[in-house]
């Protein structure tokens, strides 16, 4: 015969007793208990988490498999609040923000084609293709770039510094720690956010923070922050201890990895939801929104 188990605090009443109502003064307690959100409820109820993705690509290999309208449908289907975009070239950036510049945060990446990346920072002609796009286009930073070492101290780069110094730009540097280093020793002032918090482990991504008061870093292409909806512990101590400064990203590198903006936003809400409600909107949005506040606003044409 199946047995079924007792509450060992709520004995079972004998056959045919009476229940006995709560008094009034507990009526109330459980009428009000009966309102209270569950944990994550009211997250829930507002909706899914807004995004900030503060690292897209729109490159000209992109754009010719994925039209400007596809390319904007897939972020906002993934619920994105903003998408800070830089190209190679940067007519990619452009295509997208004149048709969605409520959506679409432009940044100027310093390649004119992807097969630069290695060879940009030797190559003087760079500058004057910046400073060419600036006079004619709004832009909130300068990046993302890949410099790496002493680099950094070269002549196309701190005139890049330079270029940003004057006009108070963001600098999104795809770079080690060394490179990092040398532009706040260029630019003591620079905000700079550290593209995929240069692959480093939480200990080391911390000692920089604490180290630059300016410095931002995104997480993009990374996934060692989470397995699932499981925040990794020594994330989770960086994200408590800088709860401002953290960043999510995407990176479309590929044209392929359009497709996978709408995921990549479902996974991040995932671990998200673990964090306090306060500390996971920071990451995910308001941290975003409040660098754009620093700097130089944009026009929308």
């Amino acid at each position: 015969m199946r047995t079924f188990p007792r509450w060992p605090d709520r004995p079972l009443r004998a056959a045919g007793a009476r229940a006995t109502a709560p008094d009034p003064a507990r009526r109330r307690i459980l009428a009000a208990g009966a309102l209270l959100p569950l944990p994550g409820l009211l997250r829930a109820q507002a909706g899914p988490l807004p995004i900030f993705d503060a690292h897209l690509h729109y490159s000209h290999d992109a754009w010719e498999r994925i039209p400007p309208p596809q390319a904007l449908a897939l972020l906002r289907q993934a619920g994105l609040k903003k998408a800070m975009v830089s190209s190679s070239s940067d007519e990619g950036t452009q295509r997208l923000y004149a048709l969605a510049p409520d959506l679409v945060v432009p940044v100027l990446r310093p390649y004119r084609s992807r097969n630069e990346i290695g060879t940009w920072v030797h190559d003087r002609s760079i500058v004057g293709h910046l400073e060419d796009r600036l006079a004619r286009y709004r832009y909130v930073g300068l990046g993302e770039y890949h410099v790496f070492g002493a680099d950094a101290d070269g002549a196309v780069m701190r005139s890049v510094v330079q270029l940003a110094r004057e006009r108070g730009l963001l600098l999104h540097s795809h770079s080690d720690a060394e490179a990092v280093q040398r532009q706040f020793t260029q630019w003591p002032e620079a905000r700079i956010l550290w593209a995929h918090a240069g692959f480093e482990p939480p200990d080391r991504v911390a000692g920089m923070l604490r180290r630059h008061a300016r410095l931002w870093v995104d997480l993009a292409f990374r996934s060692d922050h989470a397995s699932g909806s499981v925040v990794d512990a020594g994330w989770r101590v960086l994200f408590t201890e800088f709860p401002d400064r953290v960043l999510l990203g995407t990176d479309t590198f590929t044209p392929e990895r359009w497709h996978y903006v709408g995921e990549h936003a479902r996974w991040s809400r995932e671990w998200l939801a673990t964090l306090p409600a306060d500390l996971a909107e920071r990451i995910a949005w308001r941290n975003g929104e409040a660098l754009l506040a620093a700097l130089p606003p944009l026009v929308a044409r």
